[in-house]
This record gives C-alpha cells, sequence and structure tokens, in this order.
C-alpha cells in the first residue's frame, strides 16, 4: 500500500494549487519542497515584482504630482525600503499558503524529491523514501544559461538577484524585452537609472499584437527608457563595478558601459537530477511531455507548470494543476485551451491580451473584424489623468466571435476576467455591445470596442 495518494515535487502556483485541490477531494497528499513555499513566483517573481511596480507607481505620481495641483519640494526615495516593502508582502503570502497546506490535511516534506521509481520518491535532504499512487512534478522552470552573458549574480544578475538588489546604478541595460524586461525598465526608470533595453526580435513583447508592441514602445520612450530592437549582445566584459557590453543590429556595433545587467531571456524546465531520465519520462528540450490531463508518458507521473514549457505563466500552472487532480480523482476536466490563456505584463502602460493577434487570424485564414477604441475617449480614464493606450477586438468578420483581445493602458489587465469570461460563453461583438457597463468605468470601453468595430461607437 502507497504511504499517499499524490505527492506533490515543488509548491509554487501549479504545486501548492494541486496540492489543496487534492486534499479537498479527500486524497492522502504530500508536497516536497526544498525551498520557502510558493515557488518562484511568489518569492521571487510575481508577487514581489508587482509590489515593486505599485512603488514605481506611486513614485511616478508624486514626481506629476503638480499636474494635480500639488506641489511637493525635495522628494527623495529609498529603493532599499520599496525591496523590504516587496519582502514583507511576500513573507505574508507564504505563510498564508502553509496555512491552507495544513488547513487541507496536505503534509510538507521538506526535501529535495527525486524519483527511485514511477511511485516512489526519496526526499534526500530528510531521508526518507515515500511511495505514492501518483506522482505530481512541478519543479519549474530557471534561466538559460547563455554563453554571451555569464551571470555573475552582481553585475550580470537575472531577476532572481533584481527582486532584492536595493543599490542601483546610473545606468541598467536589460537583455530581453519581454514582460519581465519591460517591467524592470519601468521600474528602474521610475527610481532615476538610465535603461536601455536589448531586444532581439523586431519589437518590445513581440508575442503581443503588433500595434500593442508600437503602443508599448512609444510610451517607455516617451518616459526615457532607450529601446533597441533587433539587436543582439555580442560580449559582456565587467571591470569592477561596471559592465562593458558590445551590441550589434546585424550592421553597426554599438559600446556601451553600465552598471547592472540585467538577463531577462530564456528558460529551462527543472528536469535534471530528479529521476525523470532514469524512470523513462519523455522530455523535449529541457521540459517534460505532457498530454491534455497533464500526464506523462510513465503511468502515474504527471508534470505541470514551467517544466512543461506549455506557457511559463502562473495562472496557467495553477489550471494545470487542477487538470491533474482532478483526473487523478477519476473526474472529467475541461480541456485546456492555451491559445486563449490570459496574458498579463504590468508596466506602465499594462498589456493585456488573449486569443490570436489580427495577423495571427489572418494568416489562419480567418476574415476578420477590428473594434478598437481609445483610453483618451474614456471619461474614467480623463478624470484619472491616464489616458495613454487602447482596446483592440479582434474578432470573427461574418458571426462576431471573439478570436483575440488586445489591450494596453493603466489598469487593463483587471478587464481580462470579462473579456475572457464572454468568450468562454462564446459572446460574440453584439453581446458585447449590449452589455450595460456601469459609468464612469475603464471597462466602458469594452462595450465601446464592440460597438466601434460594426461603426456604432457612441464616444469617439
Amino acid at each position: 500500500m502507497n504511504d499517499y495518494d499524490v505527492v506533490v515535487l515543488g509548491s509554487g502556483p501549479g504545486g501548492y494549487v494541486a496540492a489543496i485541490r487534492s486534499g479537498q477531494l479527500g486524497l492522502k497528499t504530500a508536497i516536497v519542497e526544498r525551498s520557502d513555499l510558493g515557488g518562484v513566483c511568489l518569492n521571487w517573481g510575481c508577487i514581489p515584482s508587482k509590489s515593486l511596480i505599485h512603488n514605481a507607481e506611486v513614485l511616478s505620481v508624486f514626481k506629476n504630482a503638480a499636474d494635480y495641483g500639488i506641489n511637493i519640494d525635495n522628494l527623495t526615495f529609498d529603493f532599499g525600503k520599496a525591496i523590504d516593502r516587496s519582502r514583507d508582502v511576500v513573507d505574508r503570502l507564504t505563510s498564508g499558503i502553509g496555512f491552507l497546506l495544513k488547513k487541507n490535511k496536505v503534509e510538507h516534506i521538506r526535501g529535495t524529491g527525486v524519483l527511485e521509481a514511477r511511485n516512489l520518491v526519496r526526499v534526500e535532504e530528510a531521508d526518507r523514501t515515500i511511495s505514492a499512487k501518483n506522482v505530481i512534478v512541478a519543479t519549474g522552470a530557471t534561466f538559460l544559461e547563455i554563453p554571451s552573458l555569464p551571470v555573475d549574480g552582481e553585475i550580470v544578475i537575472t531577476s532572481r538577484e533584481a527582486i532584492i538588489k536595493k543599490d542601483l546604478p546610473e545606468r541598467a541595460v536589460i537583455v530581453g524585452g519581454g514582460a519581465t524586461g519591460v517591467e524592470f525598465a519601468y521600474i528602474y526608470n521610475n527610481y532615476g537609472v538610465d535603461v536601455t533595453i536589448v531586444e532581439l526580435q523586431s519589437r518590445l513583447v513581440p508575442s503581443e499584437d503588433e500595434e500593442i508592441s508600437r503602443e508599448l514602445e512609444k510610451s517607455l520612450s516617451k518616459q526615457g527608457v532607450k529601446v533597441m530592437t533587433g539587436s543582439k549582445v555580442e560580449s559582456v566584459q565587467v571591470h569592477g563595478e561596471e559592465a562593458e557590453l558590445i551590441v550589434s543590429d546585424g550592421v553597426n556595433e554599438t559600446k556601451m558601459v553600465c552598471g547592472i545587467v540585467l538577463v531577462a531571456v530564456g528558460a529551462r524546465g527543472n528536469v535534471d537530477g530528479i529521476g525523470l531520465e532514469e524512470i523513462g519520462v519523455s522530455t523535449n528540450r529541457n521540459f517534460i511531455e505532457i498530454d491534455d490531463n497533464m500526464m506523462t508518458n510513465v503511468g502515474g507521473v504527471y508534470a505541470i507548470g514551467d517544466v512543461t514549457g506549455k506557457m511559463l505563466l502562473a495562472h496557467v500552472a495553477s489550471a494545470q494543476g487542477v487538470t491533474a487532480v482532478e483526473t487523478i480523482a477519476g473526474l472529467d476536466p475541461p480541456k485546456l485551451n492555451y491559445d486563449l490563456m490570459p496574458r498579463a505584463t504590468y508596466c506602465h502602460p499594462q498589456v493585456a491580451s488573449f486569443g490570436l493577434t489580427e495577423s495571427q487570424a489572418k494568416k489562419a485564414g480567418h476574415e476578420v473584424r477590428i473594434g478598437k477604441f481609445p483610453l483618451s475617449a474614456s471619461g474614467k480614464a480623463m478624470a484619472s489623468n491616464e489616458t495613454e493606450g487602447m482596446i483592440k477586438l479582434v474578432l470573427d468578420a461574418e458571426i462576431g466571435d471573439i478570436l483575440g483581445v488586445h489591450m494596453i493602458g493603466s489598469s487593463v489587465t483587471e478587464l481580462l476576467g470579462e473579456l475572457s469570461l464572454a468568450r468562454m460563453l462564446e459572446s460574440t461583438d453584439k453581446e458585447l455591445g449590449w452589455l450595460v457597463h456601469p459609468h464612469p468605468t475603464i471597462s466602458e470601453i469594452v462595450k465601446e470596442a464592440a460597438l466601434a468595430s460594426v461603426g456604432e461607437a457612441i464616444h469617439a
């Protein structure tokens, strides 16, 4: 007889959610974690970075206080205090996860879990081997090692070091213009750092709609962030407390000197040293291969979250965790549609989206209709002095089905829930246009964009 019905390896937003759901369903469950509960997202990613972003937003308001008729002399700020506040938030949340695990009768075993067989896990630090009917691998991912960008943890760093680094230099180069890169660019820039983003692709946040990327680049440039797209870091040399970089755009090379190089590109699943190869679990490019129910090719072994490489997002990991556990419990959870998973980037302005971009929809053979509405025409946005941005609906031209939603602006990430629900319920542009929204709210732009797709927008 097995010691547990389910053993989860890793306690990130996939692992701890899976363990709690398993406990809710009455399965005897243990979670193995060698570090702090909550994984990278809670301790070193999503949560502390959003705390720092909020600090930067507050600082921005004070810097622009004259716009509101408020005069501030001798404004000072302390980035170290911002770091301290972010760690306080993390501490409160990790203790909350521990409470929830206990509440749902999940045993927390401290240590590194290694699979010795499909149903046997050796917990190395605890010098203990446990058996389980099912094992869920939720070990996450880590940054790729790039030969031209050797990380030393002091000058050349990843977001792991950046999230606790209290001293900021005069100049920083951020390699990678994805979500992590643009978020830290916004934070650093607001705290007075001269920031340059180097992005290999032709635009920032390259997985987003082209129009949204252009708007974000325009906004960050206006704020003072320098952007070098279509460019690659050829080499980095550290001299004392500075780094010297050679950046190439394919034609010309530029030498840059800075106090921090933040590497925000690439990831690989944490698949090494946990027994996957020994028991025959299939991997592809350092990520575990899974089916729609999160099963690997080895019976009783599941994988969820970043280690699967599906979408490296916390909410995707959580959804995968629920799917895996409900499958184990004999339920019939709905299949996850990764194309419709919401994406949120928390720089300022925020970027929020799901589904197909306009170009993707056209390449897929869809006849599309576009509905757009600018925040500059929103009464709430004007009252809040946050008129930068837009919403863009990509719709099926014939029946008005939502193919994709793409937004940039203050607080637009909060609109993803409404629009994702509308898409799940197969709402059309007509139904979005019929829905009465409270006034004045930012959510009114959803209705107006739907009406704009057929030339019936009221306020633009």
